[in-house]
């Protein structure tokens, strides 16, 4: 019996969750100091690696292409951590708060 009068207690009352994706986008609050999508600018990038080197989860790899060694960011293996952010020289790398990044294609999950 107990069982039931907490199943009413609760089947009236109102929703504590957000039905997604979001109807509502510019309402939806987002935390400040939410690490969210990582922001790379290649203008700024020096390709030193320290991002690749101090990446605890492998998500940053150092390549290197026609242009020089510069990273790549894998969003489906980072952890946010923001070790990257914090190791980058020349601040070419910034953790947005940008939190959806869900996606049917594995290569929009790159970032190069």
């Amino acid at each position: 019996m107990a069982m039931v009068t907490e199943v009413l207690k609760h089947l009236f009352k109102k929703r504590a969750t957000l039905m997604y994706p979001f109807r509502d986008r510019d309402k939806i609050h987002v935390p400040e100091g939410l690490r969210g999508k990582i922001s790379f600018n290649r203008e700024l990038c020096i390709g030193c690696g320290l991002c690749a080197r101090f990446c605890p989860s492998g998500a940053a790899e150092l390549i290197e292409d026609d242009k020089g060694k510069r990273p790549v960011f894998h969003i489906d293996q980072c952890l946010f951590c923001a070790q990257c952010e914090e190791v980058c020289p020349r601040k070419a790398i910034i953790l947005t708060r940008e939190f959806e990044i869900a996606s049917f294609n594995r290569s929009n999950l790159i970032i190069k």
